[in-house]
Parts: C-alpha cells; sequence; structure tokens
C-alpha cells in the first residue's frame, strides 16, 4: 500500500504536504488545459487502466505557476515559499519524491533536471505580474 501524501512530505521532510497535494492537484489541471479539455474520467488504455497523459517538466512548472496564480494571485509566490517551495526545482523534486511513491508517473526521458530554471519566482510571480483591471 503506499503512503498518504501527508506521509512522504512528513518522512521527506522538506515540503509542507500541502505542497504536495498541490502540485499533484496543478498536474491535473494542467493535462486538462494543454488536452483543451477536461480529463474524462473513462478513458483508458487496452487493459482497462486510465490513459496517462504526459507533460515536460517545463510545462508542469509553467501549468503549476498558472494554477497558483489562479488561486492565490498576487499571494502565489509567498503560499509556495511558505510550504518550501522557492524554485521551479523544488516542484521537480516534489514530483521525483511522488513519482518514488506512485503517485505520480515519469518516461524514461524524463530528468529532474528538466525543472531547473524554467522561470525565476521572483520575476513571474512578482516583477512580471499581470493585474488585471475590470
Amino acid at each position: 500500500m503506499k503512503p498518504s501524501i501527508e506521509e512522504i512530505a512528513k518522512q521527506d521532510g522538506r515540503y509542507d504536504p500541502r505542497a504536495l497535494k498541490f502540485v499533484f492537484d496543478a498536474l491535473g489541471t494542467t493535462v486538462q488545459r494543454l488536452r483543451g479539455r477536461p480529463q474524462q474520467a473513462d478513458e483508458e488504455d487496452d487493459e482497462g487502466e486510465p490513459t496517462p497523459h504526459h507533460i515536460s517538466g517545463a510545462q508542469l512548472a509553467q501549468g503549476v505557476a498558472a494554477v497558483a496564480m489562479d488561486r492565490w494571485g498576487r499571494l502565489a509566490k509567498m503560499v509556495l515559499n511558505y510550504w518550501g517551495i522557492t524554485t521551479t526545482r523544488d516542484l521537480g523534486e516534489i514530483v521525483y519524491l511522488m513519482i518514488r511513491h506512485e503517485w505520480m508517473t515519469a518516461q524514461e526521458t524524463d530528468r529532474i533536471e528538466d525543472f531547473d530554471g524554467v522561470f525565476e519566482f521572483e520575476n513571474l510571480f512578482e516583477r512580471d505580474y499581470d493585474f488585471e483591471i475590470r
């Protein structure tokens, strides 16, 4: 039986459990956005397993940022930093932690380095943040 997200975070000790949960949830949202439609729960492969939809580390990092900004606006950087996420490499560390515990999967060509330097938190969440004026 695989450990819970809370157990994984506690054992690892680097990130708040909410960080792992958020990245896991943001993966689903990112896949949906990239596919242009909600993922159907009944999509299965030939063996009846749910069909995985691969995205790159950079796509996931950008997706996590978009979900964070949608959810928390200008507070996104502060929330992520509070949970221990300060760089896109941290997102990769969380993803590979989740992969080791079978919460996510990777392809043979995927590497944790795919998350390195995708964007700078300071730039994306603060300096270049676009305000929507209504």
